[in-house]
């Protein structure tokens, strides 16, 4: 069973050394790795050039055109089996193939996704974002393992695997940024293939830096929830307006606080039960207080975030159809 990991990277090159030296270090070793260098002004042609030797590695430059139609270039170059997608600020457990190639072996299925987690080695900032998303008290429920609350199981591309027969039927990815995984994976599956989820197929996840990277990230991923409605309407659902409601629900209450039943302090009691859950969740689990009280930070600038996001590019939305 031969794996192709197709990486697309841009400006990120310190970051895609730390994710091959992940790789080299897998006890399952039947992969090569395709790094797509999406137009960077930091190439990585250096850096891929040090694995030559330690994987099974090609590397090809690009104009830029995003993750998406990058990738596809990956599985057009692909000669495995399966295609696997990591995200280049991605760390890889040395038994992740080992785990893949064990379940596909057992299991029927045709694309996978798996968990993230946060390395002992990330910074504190980093630890509390994972918890953020990752909590089942968070969007992070709403993502779900298995489907979650929102439905069917829609694998992410920071961790994803496909067979060569999904590529071949799906055309891959049809937008390259703003939910083109999520997309790809309703596409997927109405296209008549299963889906699984792996929850010991792993990765390390460090998504952003800082809290300022952090807000824009999610912010950009409310406005993807509504890109992703104009190609499948029927996938933004109530749900996914949680977080704007959880940011406008005080504001309303306190200027309509003549003339609703429901008094101010009631709301702020529900919204302080649960931070103070967020708080004891994020406590229990990262053995931290200062990492806790981050976490608490993270997790309302998520739901801001992503609330204000969601609305931004849904007015848009409805002003295109005025």
């Amino acid at each position: 069973m031969l794996f192709s990991v197709i990486i697309p990277v841009y400006n990120r090159p310190d970051e895609l050394r730390e994710l091959l030296e992940s790789l080299t270090l897998q006890s399952y070793r039947n992969f090569e790795v395709l790094v797509i260098d999406d137009g960077s002004e930091l190439k990585s042609d250096r850096i891929a050039a040090d694995f030559s030797g330690s994987l099974q590695l090609r590397y090809f430059f690009k104009e830029n055109s995003g993750q998406g139609y990058s990738r596809n270039m990956g599985f057009d170059l692909a000669s495995g089996d399966y295609f696997v997608v990591f995200d280049s600020d991605c760390l890889v457990p040395p038994e992740y193939f080992s785990v893949v190639k064990k379940f596909l072996e057992e299991r029927t299925a045709d694309f996978w996704g798996g968990p993230d987690r946060a390395h002992s080695s990330f910074s504190s900032v980093q630890k509390a974002i994972s918890f953020s998303m990752t909590s089942f008290l968070t969007t992070g429920g709403i993502r779900g393992s298995e489907g979650g609350t929102a439905g069917e199981y829609h694998p992410r591309s920071f961790n994803m695997g496909i067979s060569r027969e999904v590529y071949q039927k799906t055309g891959g990815y049809r937008i390259t940024r703003m939910g083109e995984d999520i997309e790809f994976s309703i596409r997927i599956l109405k296209s008549g293939f299963r889906a699984a989820y792996i929850k010991d197929a792993y990765v390390y996840h460090k998504r952003r830096t800082s809290l300022t990277e952090f807000f824009r990230q999610i912010h950009f991923f409310g406005r993807a929830r509504v890109n992703i409605y104009r190609y499948w309407p029927d996938q933004l659902k109530p749900i996914h307006f949680l977080p704007l409601f959880y940011l406008i629900i005080p504001l309303f209450s306190l200027l309509l606080l003549p003339l609703t039943a429901v008094p101010l302090k009631s709301v702020l009691f529900l919204y302080g039960i649960y931070n103070f859950a967020i708080l004891l969740e994020a406590l229990r689990l990262q053995k931290n207080p200062v990492i806790s009280l981050l976490s608490l930070l993270a997790v309302n600038i998520q739901h801001s975030a992503y609330g204000t996001g969601l609305l931004r590019e849904f007015w848009k939305e409805i002003q295109n159809d005025v």
